[in-house]
């Protein structure tokens, strides 16, 4: 319940100021991707999107980038937690077994005793 009202806190304003940005800057850039044309003679390759549009698609390029680059620079943690997860089975396994062997052997004990 905390979590959803502290999300309320901060999506709601952070919504609130980025429809407020896309207002402001509704005006048309020139985009071109061939960093070495010059915009006067060649004025057909580049084409006009608005401001707004170009900020966001570059913010959500980086978001996905830095996720990607988190998912690399963390697959040796994840690789040893499988490791560690599959030693803790392994471990569990013989304990349990081990905790069956005494009373296993027990039992034996009493049925030698008895047929002696």
């Amino acid at each position: 319940m905390v979590k959803r009202i502290v999300g309320w806190f901060v999506l709601v304003p952070l919504c609130v100021v980025l429809i407020i940005f896309a207002l402001a800057n509704r005006h048309s850039v020139a985009v071109n991707f061939n960093p070495f044309a010059i915009e006067q003679e060649a004025p057909g390759q580049a084409f006009g999107v608005p401001m707004f549009l170009v900020i966001f698609i570059m913010l959500l390029i980086g978001v996905v980038l830095g996720g990607v680059a988190t998912w690399f620079a963390q697959s040796p943690r994840r690789r040893d937690e499988r490791h560690f997860k599959r030693e803790t089975e392994r471990l569990h396994r013989e304990l349990d077994a081990a905790r069956r062997a005494p009373a296993n052997q027990a039992l034996l004990d009493v049925d030698d005793l008895a047929n002696q």
